[in-house]
């Protein structure tokens, strides 16, 4: 008789139990979060009836942490529920709400009785696929602080120094810039950038790593710091000059975090067996391709987990077609950069995209549709080891990941 194992996690304890084929208890014991847990668990696995050949599946509510490695290590299928699933299986038992740790184990155990086949079990990646995925993910989200860092900093300026936003408003539309945050680190205010010469704003310019257009890019910052504007109290504006320093400093260390990730990654992903089918996908360059390889993993996702497959609700007479909302965010994310790259850089990418315009799809839900159309050039491309092949990509139709 078959058994299935769930795994209600918590920080310093998980409970576990064990349902047969027929729904009934066969075990349940509470664990701590150590290799002596681990190791419990492992003997209530072999004296469930464990085997090598086919071992006991187990479902968990989270994708992350030293018991998930540890049990992808054994080798069986894990299974990651969303919460919120198990939430909706638990009330198939009871409408009380009555919750517990042992009762949660359970529910997860029966998920995988009835159900494991609606479910996505855990990709069984590689090492070096999984340590991508590490900086991938790391590197993807310093880049949405960084810019989380940037809009703060913008906001504040906006209040009390709109004459430095104005100085680089013709660059860049954002403060991560190096030249942006080598100038302000010696204007923090307006009182201050009016008292900078030319020779200090090249001198940071420098500082800031600019090789060329030195002089007369520090001869126009020169001219626009010194325009007249409104002030501040002179000790509000010397307060938010200190509260920009701040701000800068988080900015700045947001900034070096993204460049070193992103060097990491790009080291990591060079050695990854497919990183010539994924990076000749127009579009894809070492980051962007390593985050998709992140999500998609070895085994390969589906359109469906990417959330660009369209979603169909008919109900009588009502049809409706809709963009999903449960998805797998990051990879839609580098989804949505990528399409946007290819039909900026790649001219049959271009001309699908426009189609799509003309048809009536605004500018995300066209962009969503290339996504769509890529991805399953990429699944083609992946699952026959050939490269991206511009004449033919947007010409005939390909094996979708569907």
């Amino acid at each position: 008789m078959r058994v299935f194992c769930g795994i209600d996690w918590a920080e310093a304890h998980h409970d576990i139990a064990f349902v047969d084929e027929a729904g009934e208890l066969v075990a349940k014991r509470r664990i701590k979060d150590t290799a002596e847990g681990f190791g419990e668990l492992l003997q209530m696995l072999a004296e469930a009836g464990d085997d090598p050949a086919e071992p006991i599946p187990v479902a968990i509510e989270t994708p992350r942490g030293l018991l998930v490695s540890a049990l992808r290590g054994t080798g069986r299928r894990v299974y990651a529920i969303n919460p919120m699933a198990v939430a909706r299986y638990r009330e198939r038992h009871t409408v009380s709400r009555t919750k517990s740790d042992h009762v949660d184990a359970m529910t997860l155990a029966n998920i995988l009785r009835t159900d494991a086949r609606a479910h996505r079990p855990l990709p069984d990646d590689t090492d070096l696929a999984r340590a991508i995925a590490v900086l991938a993910r790391a590197q993807q989200d310093s880049t949405w602080l960084r810019t989380r860092a940037s809009n703060e900093l913008r906001s504040l300026l906006r209040e009390y120094f709109p004459t430095f936003l104005d100085a680089f408003a013709g660059r860049t539309t954002n403060l991560a810039g190096r030249d942006a945050r080598a100038v302000l680190a010696l204007a923090l205010t307006p009182a201050a950038a009016a008292k900078l010469s030319r020779a200090r704003i090249a001198t940071a310019l420098r500082r800031g790593g600019r090789q060329r257009g030195i002089d007369p890019l520090a001869q126009r910052l020169h001219q626009a710091l010194r325009k007249p504007q409104l002030h501040q109290p002179p000790l509000v504006e010397q307060a938010m000059g200190e509260q920009a320093r701040a701000l800068l400093a988080v900015l700045n260390t947001e900034c070096d975090n993204v460049d070193r990730l992103g060097e990491a990654v790009a080291e990591a992903f060079a050695q990854h067996p497919d990183y010539q089918i994924i990076t000749s996908c127009p579009g894809l360059g070492d980051q962007l391709g390593a985050r998709v390889l992140a999500e998609l993993g070895d085994d390969r996702a589906l359109k469906a987990y990417a959330g660009s497959a369209p979603i169909t609700r008919a109900s009588g007479r009502s049809i409706s077609i809709t963009h999903r909302t449960i998805k797998n965010d990051r990879l839609a994310a580098a989804g949505f950069v990528w399409a946007f790259a290819a039909s900026t850089n790649h001219e049959p990418a271009r001309a699908h995209y426009q189609r799509r315009r003309e048809n009536g799809d605004k500018h995300p839900g066209a962009l969503r549709h290339l996504f769509n159309r890529m991805l399953g050039q990429l699944f083609h491309c992946l699952h026959t080891g050939q490269t991206y092949d511009a004449g033919n990509a947007f010409t005939r139709a390909l094996p979708t990941a569907a």
